[in-house]
């Protein structure tokens, strides 16, 4: 006999490659329980991420708006509760989520250990080993909720059909594409561009190199890019992030640093080389399903205090220099290897 269909609230409001990690455990679960039916509070701008996760429903908080401050999160609890959830995800596990929590009061509540204090060792040098993933922080409070959850064998979609608006932009030839993201929040995590450029203009000869990155400054330095190389084409700032989905998803390569771009590739199937600075897999954030040698690491015999951050956002005196120990050649030898 079946059980009951369940109803799981799963809270992650941001930022976006986290969560793009919730995709691959979310799907997992929903395959694995067909009585699991889920609704994802999350801001509205990340929708097109669970579009094809099964019995996903998502539910968009305004903070900035209806729902800021604690009498809009106390207003976005009654509406939540109108959605008749039986339980509580919490994979964000910030000070709004545990207002809501309060407000919750009654249903049981399970909030993810984000493993602060191994962390911590992590960055400060009393520990140099692999920590929990991201994704099992996440697989563990479902585990705690009744549901296990087997990560190792993931299935994803087919690459999705470009519409008219994607293929004016990528065009309708044959070549591969190859994506490069070399953005990220934090200085400690991005790759100079203008050593990523010589990367770039290798991979043009025999690749549509596409480029992802924000409106404003980084969509202004991409199209200079662009501009000035053959089958280069800047979609930063062009297409909505369900058209970039799209193309994302017919990538032979996705090629980013630690950042939000290296899991919305990874959550498709999509290999991805990343490449790290001040931070390193060790902290979790490796992206979903990816082969472990598809990363270029900073060389730790000369930065041997690496990682210095899990977010890339603190590093010491000298340590703005870690890239210098990864060529453009270290990179392209790379991106060869994987392509093989």
């Amino acid at each position: 006999m079946s059980k009951k269909t369940e109803h799981i609230l799963v809270i992650r409001l941001s930022a976006m490659g986290d969560v793009a990690m919730t995709v691959p455990v979310l799907r997992a679960l929903t395959e694995q329980y067909s009585n699991v039916k889920l609704t994802v509070l999350t801001k509205a701008f990340f929708k097109p991420l669970f579009r094809d996760v099964p019995n996903v429903s998502v539910f968009e908080a305004d903070l900035k708006g209806n729902h800021k401050g604690v009498f809009g999160l106390y207003k976005l609890s009654k509406a939540l509760k109108k959605t008749g959830f039986d339980s509580v995800a919490d994979l964000h596990n910030v000070l709004r989520s545990n207002i809501l929590k309060f407000f919750f009061f009654g249903k049981k509540v399970v909030q993810i250990d984000k493993g602060r204090a191994e962390k911590k060792a992590l960055v400060s040098g009393e520990i140099f080993q692999q920590l929990k993933t991201t994704h099992q922080r996440y697989a563990d409070v479902f585990k705690h909720l009744g549901y296990p959850i087997d990560l190792s064998n993931p299935k994803f979609s087919n690459p999705s059909e470009l519409n008219s608006n994607s293929l004016q932009w990528i065009g309708k030839d044959s070549k591969p594409l190859i994506g490069i993201a070399p953005f990220a929040a934090f200085k400690g995590k991005a790759y100079p561009l203008s050593q990523m450029l010589t990367v770039i203009e290798a991979l043009s000869k025999n690749y549509k190199i596409v480029l992802f990155g924000a409106k404003g400054i980084e969509e202004n330095q991409l199209q200079t890019i662009a501009d000035k190389n053959d089958n280069v084409i800047n979609l930063a700032g062009k297409l909505s992030l369900n058209d970039e989905l799209d193309i994302i998803s017919n990538l032979k390569l996705m090629i980013s640093m630690d950042s939000g771009n290296a899991h919305l590739a990874a959550m498709q199937g999509v290999k991805v080389l990343t490449i790290w600075g001040v931070t390193h897999p060790f902290a979790g954030f490796y992206p979903f399903h990816q082969d472990k040698t598809n990363a270029v690491l900073a060389n730790r015999s000369k930065f041997p205090k690496l990682p210095t951050s899990v977010y890339g956002n603190t590093f010491p005196e000298g340590y703005e220099d870690v890239f210098s120990t990864i060529s453009p050649e270290d990179i392209l030898n790379k991106i060869e290897a994987i392509l093989k």
